[in-house]
């Protein structure tokens, strides 16, 4: 479980990152001219819609407003230019892999790593919505956990492999006390959960914004869709962001394969999709249901 990383120690994880990381920035940095995606970025733009313009040819696809597509595409950034901050307010070692950062608190305790950055998104879409009663996720141990149940005043009981849930605090719906279930879902679910809990997408055609793509595993990684847009061909081309490991700055992603079209990205099933210091090999892709 990926949260093993937090208790065997991120220093450690940080440097094998590193490490592995390096060639690939040397790489990267031989191939991203100074005019890089200038006609693409909008420095002004406070909004993953408003910051990313789409390729000539190319229109939005459209979402009706409230959607979880609609929250996603008109999710707010910060000032072009901020840093990747870590949870310990350092800074992340590599900065040229991104193109906004989105306005989403990252908590001191170091939890809220890839996978959890997307589950919090996505939660928080759904208590905004007045839809509390879907949010819940399955631990790694494949047990449900509702934020309805944990507001009842229920808690895990873990020991070894087996999980039991008991009532052992008061009645307490606050939006604090939601983001203390959040850290709970954060401790025991992750990418491999994800992965075995959400439907998948078996056909390429068929991916929105919202949908991920996912390498369930510890540790794996996580990125969503934030926005798609579609030529007169019916080609389709997609924006992504992701959090990571050690926790950090939720990130809009270049695309450091394909500076002509970035920081859009072409996806298919089963394809390499490098995405910023990570890459996914035979990819596949999930949804929230």
């Amino acid at each position: 479980m990926k949260k093993l990383l937090v208790f065997v120690g991120i220093a450690f994880i940080t440097a094998i990152l590193f490490y592995q990381f390096k060639p690939i920035e040397y790489a990267k940095s031989t191939l991203i001219p100074t005019a890089y995606t200038a006609s693409y970025i909008n420095k002004d733009g406070l909004t993953i819609k408003n910051r990313v313009n789409a390729p000539k040819g190319y229109k939005r696809v459209p979402y009706t407003a409230g959607s979880f597509q609609a929250y996603l595409r008109n999710y707010k950034l910060k000032p072009f230019g901020t840093k990747i901050i870590n949870y310990d307010d350092t800074e992340y070692f590599w900065q040229r892999g991104h193109i906004g950062v989105l306005d989403i608190p990252v908590p001191k305790n170091g939890l809220q790593q890839c996978a959890d950055a997307l589950i919090r998104i996505r939660s928080e879409y759904l208590w905004d919505n007045n839809r509390k009663g879907e949010i819940g996720f399955n631990f790694t141990s494949g047990h449900y956990f509702s934020w309805e149940k944990y507001a009842e005043g229920y808690r895990p009981k873990i020991k070894d492999n087996s999980v039991s849930f008991h009532k052992t605090a008061y009645k307490n719906h606050s939006k604090d006390n939601f983001y203390k279930y959040l850290n709970i879902i954060y401790m025991y679910s992750g990418t491999l959960s994800l992965y075995n809990e959400l439907p998948k997408i078996n056909n390429s055609k068929d991916l929105k914004i919202g949908d991920m793509l996912i390498k369930g595993g510890a540790p794996g990684h996580i990125v969503m869709i934030c926005d798609e847009a579609i030529n007169a061909s019916g080609d389709k081309i997609y924006l992504l962001f992701q959090g990571n490991t050690p926790a950090q700055s939720v990130h809009l992603v270049k695309n450091l394969e394909d500076t002509t079209q970035s920081p859009w990205y072409h996806l298919e099933k089963d394809a390499v999709i490098p995405v910023s210091n990570y890459t996914f090999y035979n990819s596949k892709f999930v949804s929230f249901k």
